[in-house]
């Protein structure tokens, strides 16, 4: 695989990638471009090769064949955040860069921009998980990547957390340009992110669309829900169509009651 892109305006290009376990080709002719500063999210049910593509464009496993081109300055955040715990947050951000003042401040920096700049001093065992995760994004951008590689990186998290997350990478994406590669298994995730959805499926794409909803995306917007709905269905999941809404049916006026006038007085 080769760390140079093949022009200006092209951050990753895959031509016929073969990966293969045992006898079976999880990745089987893969083809695949992305833009510089654009965001791919990459769908696909487990075991169907996602995290295996993200591992050779990030150079921690070797391909069976095809070409991969990638940008050299790139850099990976996992499911989990992957901190050290005998350093301080400050230096797990910082961790492999030159020691010195212009490092520390770039660091302090990158941590301001995840606000979590008066969290430098404290140790990781300290942080909730979404604190945790801002500090591996924070170590991620300090280096200036070309490509940005997200591995399920909010699978972990609750449900509110997991929102204030995507907010802050959709915002640290407007900010910094790189590249971004989101393997997720949350389709309202990819749409809400991406500019790009495609799905991966028998070692293939077999779907691989530009998200057309407008900004902010709303998942009640027709054009979010019919989008949802082809990606599940391209995923093996039959979304129900939704039913209109019923209209209750008239209740019927309660028949008189005879009134007995026996005994009653003239």
């Amino acid at each position: 695989m080769s760390a140079s892109t093949t022009t200006p305006s092209t951050a990753v290009r895959v031509r016929g990638l073969r990966r293969v376990f045992g006898t079976r080709a999880v990745l089987d002719g893969l083809e695949l471009s992305m833009a510089r500063g654009e965001f791919l999210a990459l769908l696909g049910a487990s075991g169907s090769g996602k995290t295996t593509l993200l591992r050779i464009l990030g150079a921690l496993d070797g391909a069976d064949g095809g070409e991969a081109l990638v940008p050299e300055a790139r850099t990976i955040v996992f499911q989990e955040p992957r901190l050290i715990p005998s350093k301080r947050v400050l230096a797990n951000v910082t961790v492999g860069l030159p020691r010195g003042a212009a490092t520390r401040a770039t660091g302090l920096r990158a941590l301001a921009e995840v606000g979590l700049e008066r969290h430098a001093d404290a140790w990781p065992a300290t942080l909730s998980g979404g604190e945790a995760q801002r500090v591996a994004l924070a170590r991620a951008l300090v280096r200036e990547p070309e490509l940005l590689l997200l591995d399920e990186p909010f699978a972990a998290l609750d449900a509110l957390t997991r929102l204030r997350m995507q907010d802050l990478v959709g915002e640290l994406r407007r900010i910094h340009r790189p590249a971004v590669l989101l393997v997720t298994h949350d389709v309202d995730e990819a749409v809400r992110l991406a500019d790009r959805v495609a799905v991966l499926r028998d070692g293939r794409l077999v779907t691989d669309e530009p998200v057309a909803v407008a900004h902010p995306r709303d998942p009640g917007d027709p054009a979010f829900v019919a989008l949802r709905r082809r990606l599940l269905a391209d995923l093996g999941v039959h979304a129900p169509e939704e039913a209109p809404p019923s209209v209750p049916a008239p209740v019927p006026a309660p028949a008189p009651v005879p009134v007995s006038l026996e005994g009653a007085s003239a």
